[in-house]
């Protein structure tokens, strides 16, 4: 997840403006697109977040799924946007991944479109098919390291954040596998469970119920520190320090939106994270809700870009 000194740093001026108010807001239906398919993490935290900014705003907000790219195709359609305050984008990490690994990208991101408000982080947990003989991370490493190139392992495509997280674990401990990319990230639970698919990637709240249940076995998570859904997993971090990888999501607008705008969904995304209900909920997940103010937001993804690329490296991943 976020750690306490990156915490620190981007939660600085999280207070909203005093005069932000919903009625800035455009009385008209909003859209937050979400550039990943249905079902995901993404999605599901969008569609949580869109039922208690409608509750609570009294506008009509939805969530429209424009997938491909790892991002780039949903994030392009919200940057050539009208910035009237009707469209917006739930963008996560792989936006940050995407800054190094998609050089001929059509936007920029954030000249493009401009932060509004951070939303949460939650860590990955990687999980390996049952038939594999291994019991733990460090288990399933050298198996890995005495069959080079035998295994493989699932990503949601090419550059997308289950992708990168997996190759820098990779190269860290010296083993050879054989990507295999997934436009549907569901197949790839289905065939690691059925073991055509070694290794994978996911939220840990995706996974949960399939590694409790016998499915899939859980090895380590990959977040700064353990998980509380996988308290008993060691992080990739122990075995590896400076090893930290999360999915964090948040909202971005068209560039030349009215600042008033900015300031008033700021401010009411940050009054959702605070309600206990949704807060309890997210607990549950093992999701950390993250309020900041748009400039926080701004700096947080800078450091993450700057992160992601030092990891593209690593990984020695090949811009597309």
């Amino acid at each position: 997840m976020v750690s306490h000194t990156r915490r620190t740093l981007l939660l600085a001026g999280l207070a909203a403006p005093a005069l932000a108010r919903a009625d800035a807001l455009p009385n008209r239906p909003i859209r937050i697109v979400v550039p990943s398919a249905p079902g995901g993490s993404a999605d599901t935290g969008a569609r949580q977040l869109a039922e208690r900014l409608s509750a609570n705003t009294g506008r009509a907000f939805v969530v429209e799924n424009r997938a491909g790219l790892a991002g780039t195709i949903g994030t392009d359609h919200v940057a050539k946007s009208a910035p009237d305050g009707t469209t917006f984008v739930f963008v996560s990490t792989n936006a940050a991944v995407n800054e190094t690994l998609q050089p001929r990208r059509p936007f920029v991101l954030l000249r493009d479109l401009v932060p509004v408000a951070a939303v949460n982080a939650f860590p990955l947990v990687f999980a390996i098919s049952p038939g594999v003989p291994a019991q733990d991370l460090q288990g399933f490493l050298a198996h890995a390291r005495a069959n080079p190139g035998a295994l493989n392992f699932a990503s949601s495509g090419p550059g997308s954040l289950f992708h990168l997280s997996t190759e820098v674990l990779r190269a860290r401990a010296g083993a050879e596998m054989t990507h295999v990319p997934f436009r549907n990230y569901s197949e790839a639970r289905t065939q690691t469970m059925g073991g055509q698919i070694h290794l994978m990637a996911d939220a840990t709240f995706t996974l949960e119920p399939l590694i409790r249940g016998g499915r899939l076995r859980g090895i380590a998570t990959s977040g700064a520190r353990r998980s509380p859904l996988f308290p008993e997993l060691p992080t990739v971090g122990e075995a590896f320090p400076g090893y930290e990888f999360s999915l964090w999501n948040g909202l971005l607008a068209p560039a030349g939106i009215a600042p008033a705008v900015v300031a008033a969904l700021n401010a009411e995304v940050n009054r959702v994270l605070a309600e206990p209900g949704f807060g309890e909920l997210n607990a549950r997940l093992g999701v950390e809700l993250t309020p900041m103010s748009p400039e926080g937001f701004g700096r947080h993804i800078v450091l993450e870009t700057e992160r992601m690329r030092d990891a593209v490296r690593l990984a020695r991943i090949e811009p597309e």
